[in-house]
């Protein structure tokens, strides 16, 4: 039996024994002075044997007077029933927040190629196998390219050619320099004799002299003419070698960077087509992955987008290797996709100890919008009524105050609090249904449960 029921339990014990002494003590007064006026009733007609009817006016004061006990009674239940109720609360504290969010995406090399040869040939040496560490630069597979030999030996041999024709032209120049400096100076010297001393040497002898070095002068420049073509053709044939031997160098396939072998798509003895053009036939040698860094692409849902800034840090967290390896955002696409509503986003894993390895799931935990050192409460002490938010509050007097509240960020867990309530306030966080302002209250400190929420891909 709780207090309510005890209680109107008395309520109408007194009420009925109260109202049964007034009615009786009114109709003993009323029996009385009816027998005083009427002689010959007696009492014992007057008790049980004469049904008597009572004045309408003796009926109505009994009834006031009942009624007035029996509000004198129902308000001494009522203050009874005025007891304190025990409500769980916490304290306004400062702490840090911020929004999380958890996405699940697969881990995937940074960087990951089929390498192809160059040009088509044998594999003469295969150098690696599933699994390989390779360097940059070093030499995976060698191909066995004999046309290509037999054009570089070609090419030397026109470059040795072009070089004897280079020689030959110079020699060709050196002998008409010589001549037109010979002829030069005849004709200079006739010339010279002719205009300081007129009549020793003819007229005929300085122009014959003076047409053989305008001769000799024209050879020199076409032998300078040979000598350029000359060093031309050797040029051109340089260039061919260069050309051919790039070309021969292909047959060595090396590492563009360092990773490891993932794929082997080739034995020793295989031919292999060159991987340009829109050959169909190509076949790549190996599948090359880095495994020195590794991308976390994510699906960013729309609501975070906002939120969402490179270098920002996040945690990311293997299942299967129980271990978690911290990482930032990279890069993202600054754009949201209409099928998915979502933005891609990639997180760069540094994978140094060489643990994480291509195709393994992660959780990417990332922290977003923080707010450092904020009055903060428990999403469980608001009261959401209409565009306002409230909550109870603990008075000194142990009285309950009911207060609008304005709120900054929110978390699945606690809400920033920017006005309404001061730190150190307690604030109702227990069930708030029964209660109202004003009320008296006994607080209990109680430990508040926090929510986790996570998003999967």
């Amino acid at each position: 039996m709780n207090l309510t029921a005890f209680h109107w339990r008395n309520y109408e014990k007194h009420s009925s024994s109260c109202l049964s002494r007034l009615l009786a003590g009114a109709r003993e007064s009323w029996c009385t002075q009816l027998s005083a006026e009427h002689p010959k009733v007696n009492e014992a007609q007057t008790g049980t044997g004469i049904s008597l009817r009572w004045p309408l006016s003796g009926i109505i004061i009994t009834l006031i007077i009942a009624f007035c006990s029996c509000s004198g009674a129902k308000s001494k239940v009522e203050a009874n029933t005025d007891s304190t109720v025990t409500v769980g609360v916490t304290s306004v504290v400062k702490r840090t927040l911020g929004r999380e969010i958890t996405l699940s995406s697969e881990l995937v090399p940074f960087q990951e190629i089929d390498v192809y040869a160059k040009e088509s040939g044998y594999v003469r040496t295969l150098n690696v196998d599933y699994g390989t560490h390779v360097k940059q630069g070093q030499v995976m597979a060698t191909l066995e390219i004999p046309e290509l030999e037999a054009q570089l030996q070609e090419d030397q041999a026109e470059i040795k050619n072009a070089a004897n024709q280079v020689t030959r032209a110079q020699h060709e120049l050196a002998r008409y320099e010589a001549m037109y400096k010979a002829l030069h100076l005849e004709y200079t010297r006739l010339n010279g004799v002719f205009e300081t001393q007129p009549g020793i040497v003819a007229q005929q002898e300085v122009d014959d002299a003076q047409g053989k070095d305008m001769a000799a002068a024209s050879q020199v420049d076409a032998g300078k003419a040979a000598l350029d073509a000359a060093q031309s053709q050797l040029a051109v044939s340089k260039a061919k070698l260069v050309h051919d031997q790039t070309l021969f160098d292909y047959s060595k396939i090396t590492a563009p960077f360092s990773g490891v072998v993932t794929e082997r798509y080739a034995n020793l003895g295989t031919l292999v087509q060159a991987g340009t053009g829109s050959s169909t036939q190509a076949m790549p040698l190996v599948r090359l992955s880095e495994d020195d860094l590794f991308r976390l692409v994510i699906p960013v849902p729309e609501s975070y987008v906002p939120y969402i800034r490179v270098g920002d840090p996040v945690t990311v967290n293997v299942p299967a290797l129980n271990r978690t390896f911290p990482a930032k955002v990279a890069r993202f696409s600054v754009d949201v996709r209409e099928d998915t509503r979502t933005m891609h986003t990639e997180v760069d894993v540094p994978n140094p100890k060489r643990l994480l390895v291509p195709g393994l799931y992660a959780d990417a935990e990332l922290t977003l919008d923080q707010q450092p050192n904020v009055p903060t409460v428990p999403v469980q002490a608001l009261n959401h009524e209409g565009n306002k938010t409230m909550v109870f509050v603990v008075a000194d007097n142990d009285r309950l105050e009911e207060r609008p509240v304005e709120l900054g960020l929110q978390t699945s867990n606690d809400a920033e609090v920017t006005s309404g309530v001061r730190v150190g306030e307690q604030v109702v966080v227990s069930d708030r249904s029964g209660l109202k302002p004003g009320q008296k209250v006994h607080p209990q400190v109680v430990q508040v449960m926090e929510y986790h929420e996570s998003k999967q891909d």
